[in-house]
């Protein structure tokens, strides 16, 4: 694996400066991308030895605050990303960025800003970096119900350790994934604690999952699918609840979660049930989408 060693905690990621004059929404927008930074370098840096090999992984902490994170040879364009900024970036910044990746052999990338830390100049910097505005996803924060709830005919619960091979293979599955290798990483996540795995299962077999991360008293609802044949079943809503339950015994104080933004009202089941849960959309986040020249 090349890139910064794994640290499992998350003590090195940048603070926000305390700035007395610091507006309230900047310092709720950057805990919101700071704790998805922390799970998302977590997840890749310490990615098994196989599937790092493999993919490709790579990972760094930016000199300004937040990461970057690299897979040369990722099978779904996905998971080579920049976030987690704390404070406006800037062209230094994306230069940092752009010349990892180039080093890394990327392909490709997102880089994940919220709207917020965006400068004055960002036209002339995606210019210069040939940085193109793609597709926007959610941010979401609030309480959330967590009454339990049913799944109709499945039984939904916390994944065991012997159960995380099976959780992630259908985690990825549902998301159309292809779960050879990227499985590997996230049940490596699952088990050093990173996150916390929970699934659906009917039968003896796990139909849908998700994932909670805490980092500094903020919860994020990360990763949830439903294999094709098991949707409506009322499996993510089950797992927003669980998972609403699960934050509120480890202390956590606020829950995030992110979704794509649609192109039509109400199209996105996803965000759809995030809602009707409790949360309420705070910003939409644009991916700023990098091509590699050489490619």
């Amino acid at each position: 694996m090349t890139g910064t060693a794994h640290r499992s905690s998350v003590e090195a990621m940048t603070s926000l400066p305390h700035d007395p004059d610091a507006s309230d929404h900047l310092r709720r927008d950057f805990a919101a991308e700071r704790v998805e930074a922390a799970w998302f370098f977590d997840w890749l840096s310490a990615a098994p030895g196989p599937a790092a090999s493999v993919l490709g992984t790579s990972a760094i902490r930016l000199r300004g605050g937040g990461i970057a994170t690299s897979m040369a040879n990722d099978p779904v364009a996905y998971w080579s990303k920049s976030l987690g900024f704390g404070s406006p970036v800037d062209r230094a910044t994306i230069a940092e960025i752009v010349d990892f990746y180039v080093a890394a052999g990327t392909p490709s990338a997102t880089i994940q800003i919220a709207p917020v830390l965006l400068p004055a100049d960002w036209p002339e910097i995606c210019a210069e970096f040939a940085l193109a505005h793609g597709s926007s996803w959610v941010k979401l924060e609030g309480e959330i119900d967590a009454a339990a709830r049913e799944a109709s005919g499945l039984r939904v619960a916390a994944v065991g350790s012997d159960d995380l091979d099976e959780w992630a293979h259908a985690v990825f599955r549902g998301f159309g994934m292809p779960p050879e290798h990227l499985a590997s990483i996230a049940a490596e996540s699952a088990r050093r604690g990173t996150i916390q795995a929970f699934g659906a299962w009917h039968g003896d077999s796990i139909v849908a999952g998700a994932s909670l991360a805490v980092v500094d008293g903020v919860g994020a609802l990360l990763g949830a699918s439903t294999l094709p044949e098991y949707r409506g079943r009322g499996a993510q809503s089950a797992l927003i609840a669980i998972r609403a339950r699960a934050a509120r015994a480890a202390g956590v104080t606020r829950r995030i979660a992110e979704t794509g933004r649609p192109s039509v009202e109400g199209a996105n089941p996803s965000l759809n049930n995030l809602v009707r849960a409790g949360l309420a959309p705070v910003y939409d986040r644009v991916n700023w989408e990098w091509t590699n020249p050489s490619w």
